[in-house]
C-alpha cells in the first residue's frame, strides 16, 4: 500500500524541520503558526492550506520545489507493515 498524500507531507515535513535543525516551534514561529498546527500537520491529523504549506516551507528556507518533489517521492513508498 501506498502512503496518502497527508502521511508523505507528515513525514516530509518532520524531516525538512529535524534536517534544518528546527524545534516545531522554531519553526511555526518562523511560519507565523502555532506550534500545535505544525505538530498536528506531523501527526497527520490536521491538513495543511496551500497558504500554510507555502509558510512552512519558507519558515524551513527551502524552495518549495523541491519540498514537492520530497513528498511525491514519499507517495511512491511503500508501506511494508
Amino acid at each position: 500500500m501506498t502512503r496518502t498524500l497527508t502521511e508523505a507531507v507528515a513525514i516530509t515535513l518532520t524531516t525538512a524541520r529535524k534536517n534544518a535543525n528546527l524545534s516545531q516551534e522554531e519553526l511555526a514561529h518562523r511560519s507565523g503558526l502555532d506550534r500545535t498546527y505544525i505538530s498536528g500537520i506531523e501527526r497527520g491529523v490536521r491538513n495543511i492550506t496551500l497558504n500554510s504549506l507555502e509558510r512552512v516551507v519558507n519558515g524551513l528556507g527551502v524552495e518549495m520545489s523541491v519540498f514537492l518533489l520530497e513528498i511525491i517521492n514519499g507517495l511512491k513508498i511503500q508501506d511494508t507493515k
